[in-house]
């Protein structure tokens, strides 16, 4: 059973495509951090690496692993998943490709559409039929079946995904497709729609399922071997896995429904944000976690986390918004309102057909990694053009775990960018710093303006190894006035990991008119779903008085084709709590859309229930010393952009800093991360080492 309580030894651990960072909450509080190059090629081999560094012979006394990962989210992106075969309802076949009528560009006319992660060929089709209340129209066809059986044998596929249309409001013969897979291929997974997402909307629920399949084997594989290496070491903690909503789940778990943990990593950083943010009373927070691949932004408003109930992951961007979508493959899971572009560190610039700079989201990742790292790649990066000029330190990072040659970054800039252009070096590198942070300011617009929220209005909390290079910039686009770099920056979301509980979910679809509903047929549907996720608890060694429940429901007005998720103040679905709903969700609708329905006539979609273990786990502690890799009041020049030029600029560390404010410019080094405080900014630490940047009046 996971700890109870804060005198043990506990590890978060965040891969990302770049790096893999380690914090360690040692039983005395200490908190310690690793930031090691990540290994693609087995990624297990860097995380028990990094333990065995951090903790050394007490490996046996580890009490809890809390892992994030994106380990599925690049075998979707890079399309490295299982060969998957799909089993649908007769005439339904080409559901993957039909899609839904959304393109991302309205005039892009050379957009083309992801190609299914099913081919066509291993898509097979079964004679049922059930009406949307879930009654038999037609049996399930047996010998047909035992034929699509045979010829699944046949096609040597890794995985299976079963969706049938409106199995999810009768499972029945999705199980029997299962009984019949299973007695064929006992060691082939398979993954039902009515298990993974029983909701209605086909297209939404058929790739749902889809993408489970098509990453099941690969994260069962990579769970399995990282407890393999960590018993080699002696090593029996117990695993949890974060999931894209922000709450954990055993690796067991993360293993059945993989889906659930494509944005792990990034959840967890917004987890920490929401801790760091109450901390420092701020109600209003957009956060921005730039790592070596990628930028995620998200926001708090009052204090809690958006969430959303649609994601599209494998595009150019990566997102729930209701506005950009087709792009990518959509997921219809629990998950915290993030927005991902392919903009980080190791982001490759390069100048396309027409000679315009651009930025990502081809990425040169931990290996070969940046050109300045020396290891065979000469494309300059952003991670190089922040080298050049001078933002970063010449000649290692991490604390010196990465060694960097300033030199190679000035030539592969100059090189592919600067000759080609007629820029000088410096202002070639600093078109790359605009535009990866233009790219940026993309993604957090996603998750502000396109949800009727002003940035300006919010603080903007960066992180992530290389958000504090970039984020003055960025809250200067965005007229952010305030800006807060938590402790250990560069790994604040392996912290995160530490803050997070248990949680499980399960859903629904009821489809009703709030009018007129059946509140008994509702009220049993609840209390089914909530004996479920506690009994899926119970088995996990958790207690029953450690789980609280709370309850959502996605509304529409009648005729519409698309809800929105607000909260159920109770489990009792009683006219009250009805009437309590459908207001709440005309406040949501009209904060999106900037009106109100004419009618007041709504319907009840899903209903959705979340278990969560609150584990009361105290995190607080304090953070080991760390050597900045410049000496006290050293100097060096630091290039601004063509209006402010090159500037002296004094290199401080965190600790040097006071409440009283410093005015850039200045360069924060740090073990794991950089803040780079411009001309226009000043400076602060407050009474929890956060350092605060404002802007100049």
């Amino acid at each position: 059973m996971p700890p109870d309580n804060p005198g043990q030894l506990r590890i978060g651990v965040d891969i990302g495509g770049t790096f893999t960072d380690l914090v360690v909450h040692m039983p005395d509080g200490r908190l310690m951090k690793r930031k090691l190059s990540s290994t693609p090629d087995d990624y297990a081999r860097a995380i028990v690496d990094g333990i065995v560094d951090a903790v050394g012979d007490v490996v046996v006394d580890i009490d809890e692993i809390v892992h994030a990962t994106t380990v599925a989210t690049n075998a979707i992106l890079e399309r490295q998943g299982a060969r998957t075969a799909l089993i649908t309802t007769e005439g339904f076949r080409d559901v993957l490709e039909l899609r839904r009528i959304r393109i991302p560009l309205s005039y892009d006319l050379g957009w083309e559409k992801p190609p299914p992660l099913v081919d066509r060929a291993l898509r097979f089709e079964v004679r049922e039929r059930l009406d949307h209340l879930g009654n038999v129209l037609t049996d399930l066809d047996t010998d047909g079946l035992n034929a699509v059986v045979d010829a699944v044998a046949d096609a040597d596929v890794e995985a299976i995904a079963v969706s049938l249309i409106h199995a999810y409001r009768n499972a029945g013969h999705e199980r029997q497709i299962a009984e019949a897979l299973r007695a064929r291929l006992p060691d082939c997974p398979v993954s039902l729609s009515s298990a993974v997402l029983p909701e209605i909307q086909e297209f939404e629920r058929t790739s749902t399922t889809v993408v489970n399949a098509y990453v099941q084997p690969l994260i069962a594989h990579y769970l399995g071997t990282l407890r393999d290496r960590l018993r080699a070491r002696e090593v029996t903690a117990p695993i949890l896995v974060m999931q894209s909503n922000g709450g954990l789940v055993p690796a067991g778990t993360a293993a059945e429904r993989p889906v659930t943990i494509i944005e792990s990593g990034p959840a967890a950083g917004v987890v920490a944000a929401t801790k760091v943010a109450a901390a420092c009373g701020l109600d209003n927070v957009i956060t921005l976690d730039m790592g070596g691949t990628t930028t995620k932004a998200s926001i708090i408003e009052n204090g809690g986390i958006l969430r959303a109930r649609d994601y599209e992951v494998g595009g150019s961007i990566s997102v729930s918004s209701r506005l950009i979508r087709g792009g990518g493959y959509m997921l219809r899971i629990p998950v915290i309102d993030i927005s991902e572009v392919g903009a980080g560190g190791g982001s490759i610039a390069a100048l396309d057909r027409a000679g315009a700079l651009r930025v990502g989201p081809r990425s040169a990742g931990a290996s070969p990694g940046p050109a300045c790292y020396g290891l065979g790649n000469d494309q300059p990066t952003v991670t190089d053009a922040n080298l050049v000029l001078g933002y970063l330190h010449d000649g290692s990072l991490a604390g010196g775990a990465l060694e960097v040659d300033k030199r190679l970054a000035e030539r592969a800039v100059q090189d592919h960018l600067a000759t080609p252009t007629g820029l000088s070096t410096l202002d070639a590198a600093h078109g790359v710093h605009e535009i990866v942070n233009s790219n940026m300011v993309r993604a957090i617009k996603t998750v502000s303006v396109e949800r009727g929220r002003d940035p300006a209005h919010f603080a903007l909390m960066a992180f992530g190894g290389a958000g504090p290079i970039h984020a003055a910039g960025i809250a200067e686009t965005l007229n952010i006035q305030r800006i807060v770099v938590p402790p250990a920056p560069g790994l604040f979301s392996a912290f995160g990991l530490l803050h997070a509980d248990v949680e499980h979910h399960a859903t629904q679809t009821v489809l009703t008119e709030t009018a007129g509903a059946n509140l008994d047929a509702l009220r049993d549907i609840v209390a089914e779903m909530s004996t479920t996720l506690k009994d899926k608890i119970r088995a996990e060694g958790f207690a029953d008085e450690a789980v609280s429940l709370s309850l959502f429901a996605d509304m529409r007005y009648a005729g519409q084709s698309s809800e929105l998720m607000v909260p159920l103040p109770t489990a009792d679905l009683d006219p009250e709590t009805i009437t309590a709903a459908e207001a709440a969700f005309e406040d949501e609708f009209e904060r999106l859309y900037q009106h109100r329905g004419a009618q007041k006539k709504f319907e009840l979609v899903n209903l959705h229930a979340i278990a969560t273990v609150q584990r009361d786990i105290l995190h607080e502690g304090t953070w080991e010393a760390a050597s900045a890799a410049s000496g006290p009041n050293a100097y060096r020049p630091v290039y601004f952009g063509p209006e402010i030029g090159s500037l002296d600029t004094r290199l401080v560390r965190r600790d040097a800093l006071s409440q009283i404010a410093t005015p850039g410019p200045l360069i924060v080094e740090e073990y794991d991360s950089t803040v780079v405080v411009p001309p226009a900014w000043q400076a602060s630490l407050d009474a929890r080492d956060n350092i605060i940047l404002d802007r100049i009046p």
